[in-house]
């Protein structure tokens, strides 16, 4: 009887050591509002409460708002695993991986129903090796519409961003706005509204959720929005960290897994009325809100041709093949 009681005594702090090993609390990190309605922060919560209710033992703390790493020290902190998950533009990590910059390149995507079937192209097979070379892996698949915005004047011709101090997300807009005659400064996403208001920038571009959720309808006249002919979509997926991923075990690997896969279904399906939403708070603000014709459109392409293509094909091996594969996806 004794010996039985021991056995039983043994499985049971076997069971629960078991246990204390498998439970693992992990830290998602973004940029973006939290509590405010960024669909952003909404995908990486949801990723957080699927992965608790799978009861794996995985317990995710989000940090909204820059408060645990700055936007640009993410990546890094992605590869080293000091952070486990992030939602992330990653064409913020262009200067480390140029080849990222194809994520941000004018007129890719050009409507969101495209950014759902360029998910499954060659093109994004080659886009997710890259970062998995790098130590890092993605959980959901996002491309954000966005546009342009402006003090005093909307931009719809390259000739309106001359001597305009413009805000540029990423080096391929960059090159295409400052051969359109536009003086480029570049602080976060979540910086652009004091930006505005100190006079360091008269025009950003950025996607429709940062405009919503960083409240830039107060203070810029004009929003080019993208309609149907939309020049800047930005790819910024959550990610984790390839290190943390190999700490779980089977059960919390497939629950995180179905968590990002859920959250991009629910991103997907929600993405159109997301981008009105936007639109209509600036007009709500008096903003003016315009679209690009098919004429700017091309303008803007024939320009891009010239620098932002270029630019790529010189950095990046087989820079044009990967542009053209992404504009193959009909």
């Amino acid at each position: 009887m004794r010996i039985r009681t021991l056995l039983a005594t043994a499985a049971a702090a076997l069971l629960l050591s078991t246990t204390a090993q498998a439970q693992m609390t992990l830290r998602a990190s973004h940029q973006f509002p939290g509590g405010k309605g960024d669909i952003r922060d909404d995908m990486v919560q949801m990723i957080a409460k699927e992965a608790a209710a799978a009861n794996v033992g995985l317990t995710i703390q989000v940090y909204p708002g820059a408060s645990l790493f700055k936007p640009n020290d993410q990546w890094n902190a992605m590869v080293n695993g000091q952070l486990d998950i992030t939602l992330f533009p990653l064409d913020y990590a262009s200067g480390k991986a140029p080849v990222f910059s194809a994520t941000l390149m004018p007129g890719l995507i050009r409507n969101q129903d495209r950014a759902k079937r360029i998910n499954a192209s060659p093109f994004m097979q080659q886009i997710r090796a890259e970062i998995e070379k790098r130590g890092v892996m993605v959980l959901s698949d996002a491309w954000f519409a966005g546009g342009m915005a402006a003090k005093g004047k909307c931009i719809l011709k390259p000739d309106d961003l001359k001597g305009m101090k413009f805000r540029a997300a990423g080096p391929t807009f960059a090159a295409m706005w400052e051969a359109a005659g536009a003086s480029i400064v570049s602080p976060p996403s979540n910086e652009v509204y004091n930006a505005f208001q100190t006079g360091i920038v008269a025009g950003t571009d950025t996607s429709l959720g940062t405009f919503g959720s960083t409240r830039l309808y107060e203070v810029t006249d004009c929003l080019t929005a993208p309609g149907n002919n939309a020049l800047w979509f930005m790819y910024e997926p959550v990610l984790m960290s390839k290190k943390t991923f190999a700490r779980l075990n089977k059960q919390q690997q497939d629950a995180i897994i179905k968590a990002g896969k859920d959250a991009q279904a629910m991103y997907e399906k929600r993405a159109d009325a997301e981008n009105q939403k936007t639109i209509k708070e600036f007009e709500d603000h008096k903003v003016k809100v315009v679209t690009l014709s098919d004429a700017d459109y091309d303008a803007w392409i024939a320009l891009a041709k010239k620098t932002s293509y270029k630019l790529y094909e010189k950095d990046v091996p087989n820079g044009q093949k990967l542009i053209d594969e992404a504009l193959s996806v009909k």
